[in-house]
């Protein structure tokens, strides 16, 4: 849990202590009145949001490992149909260009060079 998380949840503690504390002795504490029940609905509230969060962070790692899902069984018919079209065009067809594969075009003849004559101040 990261440090943001366990503050958060400090804080709600703090203040569920605080609202409980303060309803039991609100009697004496009447001109604090106004500012418990905002405390109150501060807390109701972050406690919903927190939950809200919660929920959403389960809903995002459900996508993801559906997305994660969906893009393994895609590249897996992409790769059959890729080989389909290979099949049907053959590997060194140029028609596989306009599907995004590289036909097969052989090695390009290796280009001779000659070596440096050799230097006539060296060879002294």
């Amino acid at each position: 849990m990261s440090s943001k998380n366990t503050r958060q949840s400090d804080l709600i503690k703090q203040w569920q202590n605080l609202v409980s504390a303060l309803a039991d002795n609100i009697g004496d504490l009447e001109h604090l009145s106004t500012r418990f029940v905002k405390l109150q609905g501060i807390l109701a509230e972050s406690i919903q949001v927190l939950q809200e969060q919660a929920a959403a962070r389960a809903s995002k790692q459900e996508a993801s490992r559906r997305l994660e899902s969906l893009l393994s069984d895609g590249q897996k018919v992409a790769t059959f149909l890729n080989v389909g079209v290979r099949e049907h065009y053959g590997n060194r067809s140029e028609k596989l260009a306009e599907f995004h594969l590289r036909p097969l075009r052989g090695r390009r003849p290796a280009v001779k060079t000659e070596p440096p004559p050799p230097d006539p101040e060296l060879a002294q």
